[in-house]
């Protein structure tokens, strides 16, 4: 098991900072430990947080990888729903990975299906925000052909599907859409403007405050990048069964909505643009969460593995990928694509 963090070494490093001078390790507390890559800690009543990195999923340098975040929550902090980054603590030995000092979100875990209009009000906003010039994006990375960006991701997490311990029928599936993805990125990428996506968009990674609004407070994997498949992520199966705290199942009618809530806010011609991509984009990432599950599987999954920070979490995670990886529940998602009552938008 990952050794958790000493709080008063953290005090020190916070009281050195002058963000929060007085600090001591009683005025600590642990918000949450379930998150694959990070702890949250609350610092006293100042109305900010710690995110205490335990890894990084792009095996990026610590200090990069800090500068990425912390780059990725004021970029989209403008949009209203997601917490600014108001600084960082270097790593030392006390913080390997250093930590991001965020606005705290007082909010609850969304309840799904009621909450999806507020999540697709937040990812309409965040999605809606001025793309720099290519330029001035890095950090941050630019998928400028989404598709075949999307496809090596799916690649590279594929050779664990040897490793995951599937049956024969499920690696069968999930291989004949890998098939199918190939072919279709051979046809082509999108031509609508990409924009700032939060890719982990998985429900569990969404807060909702008193007032019902949506905040994203997951920004470690932040692009530019396709918003559908932001959209995808919110509501695939292998999305909302994720997080303990919102685990649900959606029909396919609410499925439905929640995309006609957002693209009804994109407007009309953004939403004539998105549509014909929504659903393929929707199959790709299906096939990249699966994948990323046969990765977990074959390589996160140890108890004394970063990723495996909480007993509880680690074993929810355990459950819903075996779950997932049914032939029956592979089937049921792929349904959504090759049935002929394919979901419609």
């Amino acid at each position: 098991m990952v050794k958790p963090p000493d709080p008063d070494q953290i005090a020190g490093l916070l009281h050195s900072t002058g963000i929060a001078s007085g600090i001591t390790a009683a005025d600590l507390s642990v918000l949450s430990t379930k998150g694959i890559s990070h702890d949250h800690w609350r610092i006293g009543t100042t109305g900010l947080a710690l995110r205490i990195p335990r890894m990084n999923q792009w095996a990026m340098e610590p200090q990069d990888a800090l500068t990425y975040q912390q780059t990725a929550f004021r970029r989209a902090a403008t949009s209203g729903h997601v917490p600014d980054c108001v600084a960082t603590l270097p790593p030392t030995l006390a913080l390997p990975r250093g930590a991001l000092i965020v606005q705290e979100i007082k909010g609850r875990p969304p309840a799904l299906p009621g909450d999806l209009a507020a999540i697709a009000d937040a990812l309409s906003a965040i999605h809606g925000m001025a793309k720099p010039a290519d330029v001035d994006c890095a950090p941050l990375q630019v998928h400028r052909n989404p598709v075949s960006s999307t496809l090596q991701v799916i690649e590279e997490q594929a050779v664990y599907l040897t490793r995951a311990q599937l049956t024969h029928q499920a690696e069968f599936d999930i291989r004949a859409d890998l098939e199918w993805a190939r072919s279709f990125a051979s046809k082509g990428e999108p031509d609508f403007p990409l924009c700032l996506v939060g890719t982990d968009t998985h429900p569990g990674n969404f807060l909702i405050d008193p007032e019902g609004k949506a905040w994203f407070v997951d920004l470690e994997k932040s692009v530019y990048g396709a918003a559908p498949i932001d959209l995808a992520h919110v509501t695939l199966m292998t999305s909302t069964g994720w997080d303990p705290d919102c685990a649900t199942q959606l029909s396919q009618d609410e499925v439905a909505n929640f995309y006609r809530r957002y693209l009804n806010a994109a407007g009309n011609d953004r939403a004539a643009a998105l549509t014909p991509w929504l659903l393929p984009l929707r199959r790709l990432t299906w096939l990249r969460t699966i994948t990323w599950f046969a990765r977990w599987r074959a390589h996160w999954s140890q108890t004394n593995h970063a990723a495996a920070r909480d007993p509880a979490m680690t074993q929810h995670i355990r459950a819903h990928i075996d779950m997932c990886f049914r032939p029956e529940t592979i089937a049921a998602c792929r349904e959504e694509w090759l049935e002929p009552r394919a979901l419609a938008f």
